[in-house]
């Protein structure tokens, strides 16, 4: 689902605001997220899960897959997410 689908969905659960309003509030709240996950903050949404970031090690033993050079990957950060136990259970319903 991409974000206009997400504004189309809501508009049709509340007529009463407009398509931009509720795209401005979408974009809030992404941009809330972005930046609490930017400041290595993580981020709980109860009933949903669990956003927070992890750092990856270096790695000096790296192979290119075409080459087969060694090659060096350097640390980075990655974002993970835990699924809370009611979501998974919703999700897991046959």
């Amino acid at each position: 689902m991409v974000k206009s689908e997400i504004v189309k969905q809501l508009h049709q659960k509340h007529p009463a605001l407009k398509k931009f309003q509720i795209s401005t509030i979408v974009d809030i709240i992404f941009n809330t997220i972005e930046g609490s996950l930017i400041k290595k903050n993580p981020i709980e949404l109860r009933d949903f899960g669990r956003f927070s970031i992890r750092m990856i090690k270096a790695k000096y033993n790296s192979r290119n897959p075409k080459t087969g050079e060694i090659i060096y990957v350097p640390e980075k950060k990655k974002i993970s997410f835990k699924m809370s136990k009611s979501l998974k259970q919703k999700i897991n319903k046959i």
